[in-house]
């Protein structure tokens, strides 16, 4: 995100480094990516580290509401770790631990309930108050792609290589099932219902409405495709393997020693082709990964889950503007990615 809310505080996230047992000397806002809050922190020990924060209330993917979605996090980083730690997944970017325990502040009418900070769960994930919740990785030294770039044979069947290992590996206790219909699916379907009445919430809301009237055709065309190729992978009943859910070169890293893959809070259990489908169109362009583990592949799953990635973001961009919000570069980002993914489905 390129700018910070309102209600998270410089202080508050100095606290939370410091249960993590970090005393920074530098703390540079990193505007990078989107959903997620980042900072580069340099210690007094001269150690680096790459943190981020979570806007609880705006991460349906690991929970719908902010509890759910702590949970949901915790679930995922847990998984992270016991991949790398475990089962040796070097590749795995996974947090570190805090090393104090903080018993939660009471809070009092005037504070704000983001300086609250709770360290009494076992889990690298430390909540700021109700909202927000932090979680520390390593910097790591090496250069990340971005998403949509298209990566050579050499590169892909390196990637696929790594998925190979990480969908081998027996899921640990903590990996939450990745369910079919995407989070906040509903919500479109109720959307394209409300197109006749104006919507509200901020500068984006009516312009969205009519974006979204004006793919309304496509659109239910696609969400009743995306139906039958889900209706189809049921039926197959592949087995689940833990999954990253995001391995586009964007979460790639190339490092000195190959490549590393960061952003686990996608993480969890799914048919392969959730990994798969970022890296190829063309399920032939994929033998690698069917060499490596014997499985083979399903183009309709393939498919299904190409298809599931545009109405992913179709759901987050109509919750961001039918609720409130401002003219930001964020919501103004936010646009453009609403009005490529409506664009997409179309064709």
């Amino acid at each position: 995100m390129k700018a910070l809310p309102d209600d998270l505080h410089d202080a508050t996230l100095l606290r939370g480094l410091a249960a993590y047992g970090i005393t920074p000397t530098d703390v540079t806002y990193a505007p990078v990516g989107f959903g997620d809050y980042h900072w580069k922190v340099t210690g007094d020990d001269d150690r680096h580290w790459f943190v981020t924060v979570s806007d609880l209330e705006h991460k349906e993917h690991c929970g719908a509401g902010a509890e759910a979605a702590l949970k949901g996090l915790r679930q995922a980083m847990d998984t992270a770790v016991a991949l790398r730690e475990r089962d040796g997944l070097r590749f795995v970017v996974a947090p570190i631990a805090p090393t104090a325990l903080i018993t939660p502040v009471t809070p009092i009418a005037t504070a704000d309930v983001a300086d609250v900070i709770d360290v009494t769960h076992d889990s690298p994930v430390v909540p700021l108050g109700a909202r927000y919740a932090l979680t520390v990785f390593p910097h790591i030294d090496g250069h990340t792609g971005e998403f949509g770039q298209k990566l050579d044979d050499a590169d892909r069947d390196r990637v696929l290589a790594l998925l190979a290992q990480l969908h081998s590996r027996t899921p640990p206790d903590s990996t939450p099932t990745t369910p079919l219909e995407p989070a906040g699916l509903t919500a479109v379907h109720t959307a394209l219902r409300d197109l006749a009445t104006p919507w509200s919430g901020g500068p984006f809301a009516e312009p969205a409405r009519h974006l979204l009237a004006d793919h309304a055709t496509a659109l239910r065309t696609r969400l009743a495709d995306f139906d039958a190729l889900a209706a189809h992978v049921r039926r197959r009943a592949a087995p689940l393997v833990v999954t990253h859910g995001e391995p586009h070169p964007g979460n790639l890293v190339q490092a000195d020693d190959g490549y590393l893959l960061v952003d686990w809070d996608t993480v969890g259990l799914a048919v392969p082709e959730r990994d798969l489908s970022l890296l190829a169109d063309d399920p032939a362009a994929l033998t690698h990964y069917t060499e490596l583990t014997g499985r083979a592949l399903d183009a309709e799953a393939l498919e299904l889950y190409r298809l599931r990635w545009s109405l992913l973001d179709v759901a987050e961009f109509v919750r961001w503007f039918r609720g409130p919000h401002g003219r930001t570069s964020d919501t103004q980002s936010a646009w453009d990615g609403f009005t490529g993914a409506l664009t997409q489905l179309a064709g």
